[in-house]
Formats: C-alpha cells, structure tokens, sequence
C-alpha cells in the first residue's frame, strides 16, 4: 500500500469541528461531506485538494468531537493519508475504522510543507518528501491493521 500526493499543511489542534463542520451533519453523503471538508479553516481546500493528495498537520489532530464524519470527510475529498505529529486518540480509532491511513512522524510533520509533493509507503512507515529528497520512518502498521485499510475500513474488512 501507497500514497504519493501533494500536501496541505495545518497547524495544531485541528478540531473535527473544522474538518467537517457541525452544520453539515445531517447528511451520510460522503460527497456532501467532501464538499465542505475543511472549509471553516481553508475555504480552498475543496478547490484545491486532488485524488491522492495528504494532509500534514502538528499536534493533536482530530482533537473535539469524536464524529466519524470528519475521516469520511476527508477520505471522500481524496486524501489519501494524514500525517501528524499526534492525532486525538478518537479520530485515529475512527480513520481506521473508515480506512483513511494516518500516520504519527513528529520530525515529518514538523519539516514538510505546503505544496510539497510526499510519498509514503504503509508497509514500511516510510515517508519521502519528493521535493526536497528527505526521508522520515514512521512506525508501519501492523498486519490487522493493514488489512483494515486496504479493505476500505473495518466493516468491509469483516465481510471476507
């Protein structure tokens, strides 16, 4: 499994409550929720965001409400993995769950930056920022995990 995109970058502290705001809750359209993704703290974001891109943020991630709209609504915009320096323990169990691939790597998401372009390769928790040529390890995930992921999240790796 691999992800190759550019990248959004955020700061700490980015709250479910302004990945997918509150307002936008009523919907199970994950496009619906794809069309609102982040709006509240990069109104470019649904504009700018392509298939495979990846969101490099600092702490604490995901932190606030603990809905599972805001991994759908990302996933759904086509990010293809987040990368943090923490993530809020609910958002990572939730990102899972939908098979949105997120990984913790402090120094990667402390160096790489806006616009960069970043591969990442899950099996070994290898993470090359293209642009500049600097690689960072992240801890890979494990078999039950993995498998998750590459399902499409945990109820349809359940079904087979």
């Amino acid at each position: 499994m691999n992800a190759k995109g550019m990248v959004h970058k955020y700061g700490d502290d980015v709250n479910t409550d302004v990945i997918i705001p509150a307002r936008y809750l009523n919907t199970a359209s994950h496009a619906e929720l794809a069309s609102h993704c982040m709006e509240d703290i990069d109104k470019d974001f649904v504009k700018n965001v392509k298939p495979g891109d990846i969101v490099v943020a600092a702490k604490n991630f995901g932190c606030g409400s603990s809905r599972e709209h805001a991994p759908i609504a990302l996933k759904a915009s086509g990010v293809s993995c987040v990368i943090a320096k923490t993530f809020a323990r609910i958002f990572y169990r939730n990102s899972i769950n939908i098979g949105l691939p997120i990984l913790e790597c402090p120094e990667a998401a402390e160096e790489i930056q806006a616009g960069d372009q970043v591969s990442v390769d899950f099996d070994s928790g290898r993470i090359t920022n293209e642009t500049t040529g600097k690689s960072y390890q992240a801890h890979p995930f494990p078999e039950s995990i993995k498998k998750i992921i590459s399902c499409g999240g945990l109820l349809e790796s359940l079904k087979g």
